[in-house]
């Protein structure tokens, strides 16, 4: 199920420079299962259905967000915001102070989105070894850099 949310949010971002690298670099299903047993994977459900997801893991110290979803028919709910809160909440709980992630800057479900959940850009020459590593990945994956934008946010 988490497979087929990750590819209806995908279709979203058809015409995107990012598309045809998330299309074709789907999550593989051992990952979600590790990171439920891990603890760091939450759903979330809307009309009895499971409607989203986020995926995280550790990197270094920080909390890291790898992955969120929601599926477009339950979008503008609010339900990725309280997904994220949630997690956020979680990763706060676990001793975490700093959470990250990597995002497209130009699409408004993404940095603009994290943004208002008191995210902000992490500039390159303030990165962590493994944001470093992360976007290295990115780019060898295809990614179109320019358009790609590591945020964090400290949590109280």
């Amino acid at each position: 199920m988490l497979p087929r949310i990750e590819a209806q949010a995908g279709e979203r971002l058809r015409g995107h420079p990012a598309a045809k690298v998330f299309a074709a670099s789907p999550t593989e299903a051992a990952l979600f299962e590790q990171a439920w047993q891990r603890g760091m994977l939450w759903v979330i459900v809307s009309e009895q259905q499971l409607a989203g997801y986020l995926m995280a893991g550790v990197l270094g110290a920080d909390f890291h967000i790898q992955q969120m979803d929601v599926a477009p028919t339950h979008g503008r709910k609010g339900l990725g915001r309280a997904l994220l809160r949630h997690a956020l909440q979680q990763a706060r709980a676990s001793g975490h102070h700093r959470a990250v992630l990597t995002t497209l800057s130009d699409v408004a479900w993404n940095a603009p989105f994290y943004a208002s959940e008191g995210f902000s850009e992490w500039p390159s020459h303030a990165w962590s070894a493994g944001m470093r590593e992360v976007m290295a990945a990115e780019a060898a994956a295809g990614f179109p850099m320019e358009l790609r934008l590591a945020m964090q946010r400290i949590l109280p």
